[in-house]
């Protein structure tokens, strides 16, 4: 079919850039959030009252979310009309949906920004139905009507497309996550004045996303760009997808109860949680198999190695930081020990950028050559940047799981292990922990570098496009 975009297959594949582009803009956001919350731990009084510890961490968690719903957006528009074999069904919904989105977050962000939380709360209509002031939920709550009404038609856009287009293993998996996303949002809706039941529905929407339904999107995802850079006969990959994906939802969805361990639910999620979540690891180590087989097996050599890399790269990163590091503190033994210390700040960090943020990466790092005109890949020096923006990011991101992991172990031994009597108070450990928060700090100064190589090898991309035509 022919495109205004030679390097398209379908000319409605465009409007997965603008997301793309508006995603990693809020990845630069959360960052520097993050940069301003790091520099809080151990300079307390930084920037405040100006922009308060509370405020920082509520921005820098929310624009994670958005910036990966944004990711798994644009990667929908980008790989569903190429599965389906026909255009989108509603380019022009996309683009309205798109605008929808990107001006409730930014408001969003400048209300938490702008004005005490309790103001937002009551300007907003929030006690006709309250629903803010829950850690990752804080957002008021007709924005997250906006996001219910944003999330409808994009499931009406890919679901018309994919209904009227060949359906493939790839797509249909990606559109199970997709409406699994959604259903799940609406239990933030729900807000029980029992704190016990509120934490019980709470990790509906917490775990399962981004220990469910998320791992779906992130399968597709993977799947979709190693049958394009591999090569490998599409039946191959389906069948590996199949398992993988029965894998995490067992897993995922019963292994919701090691959230349940102590707020009150029976004690029969102690065993069920405990047990479950132990395998919980299998499904990413499968991923690790699954993409390293599938490279091995190649039958081509594509040109975008930087894409390459990413889609590995997430597989393995995934693998520690959500299965590895998840372990550690999900028996409920241990958990008793662990649960709310910084052991959990550094599974959290490494699941979330190995599983998530690598593979929307990835996904940019093959589908922008093609949106932007390039072809299947940039010329080299662009990709040696990228190459160097992920070592970058990816060991510094290590290196804050590390000393995250050495602050918890810390604060378990002087805070949690002894008698009470004996414990350390919070704040004299927190005190005790500053050195590896400095530490901390600068492993994220260094994963900003990465992130600005990252960037810049869209810029040199463009560059060298402008120099040769």
């Amino acid at each position: 079919m022919t495109t205004a975009n030679p390097h398209l297959k379908f000319a409605s594949q465009a409007v997965a850039k603008p997301y793309f582009v508006f995603a990693l803009m809020l990845f630069v956001g959360q960052i520097l959030f993050g940069l301003i919350m790091g520099l809080q731990y151990v300079v307390g009084d930084f920037l405040f009252p100006l922009i308060p510890f509370n405020v920082a961490r509520m921005v820098h968690t929310n624009l994670l979310i958005v910036w990966l719903l944004f990711g798994f957006m644009g990667a929908a528009y980008y790989l569903i009309p190429e599965e389906a074999d026909r255009e989108l069904h509603s380019p022009k919904l996309a683009i309205i949906l798109f605008w929808v989105f990107a001006i409730a977050g930014v408001l969003t962000i400048l209300g938490y920004l702008a004005v005490p939380y309790a103001t937002l709360a009551r300007i907003t209509g929030n006690e006709l139905l309250p629903t803010m002031g829950r850690e990752f939920l804080e957002q008021p709550t007709i924005t997250k009507a906006g996001i219910v009404v944003v999330a409808l038609g994009f499931l009406y856009n890919i679901g018309m497309t994919l209904l009227k287009g060949r359906k493939t293993t790839v797509s249909v998996v990606m559109m199970t996550g997709l409406i699994g996303l959604a259903v799940m949002f609406l239990f933030s809706f729900f807000n029980p004045e029992n704190l016990a039941r509120d934490k019980y529905y709470w990790w509906w929407v917490v775990h399962l996303w981004v220990e469910g339904v998320w791992e779906l999107i992130m399968g597709s995802m993977l799947a979709f760009v190693l049958i394009k850079i591999t090569g490998v006969d599409r039946e191959v990959i389906e069948k590996w997808l199949y398992v993988i994906i029965a894998m995490a939802l067992i897993t995922g969805i019963i292994g919701t109860g090691h959230h349940y361990f102590w707020i009150g639910a029976p004690g029969v999620w102690l065993w069920l949680g405990s047990i479950f979540s132990a395998l919980e690891p299998l499904p990413f180590f499968a991923m690790v198999l699954f993409a390293f087989n599938m490279v091995r097996r190649r039958r081509r050599q594509h040109p975008n190695r930087a894409a390459g890399l990413w889609a590995l790269g997430t597989t393995v990163t995934a693998f520690f930081g959500a299965g590895v590091w998840g372990f550690l503190h999900t028996l409920a033994p241990v958990n008793y020990y662990t649960h709310g210390t910084q052991l959990t700040a550094a599974h959290g960090h490494l699941a979330f950028y190995g599983a998530y943020a690598m593979i929307v990466m990835t996904m940019i790092s093959y589908a922008m050559p093609r949106l932007r005109g390039i072809g299947e890949a940039p010329q080299e020096r662009a990709q040696r940047v990228e190459i160097a923006g992920f070592w970058l990011m990816t060991i510094s991101m290590v290196l804050i799981t590390l000393l995250l992991t050495a602050a918890g172990a810390a604060q378990i031994w002087l805070q949690r292990w002894p008698s009470d009597n004996e414990a350390m108070a919070f704040m004299a450990t927190m005190d005790q922990l500053a050195p590896y928060f400095w530490a901390r700090l600068v492993a994220g100064i260094g994963f900003a570098l990465g992130l600005v190589c990252y960037l810049l090898s869209f810029v040199q991309r463009k560059n060298v496009v402008i120099a040769t035509a």
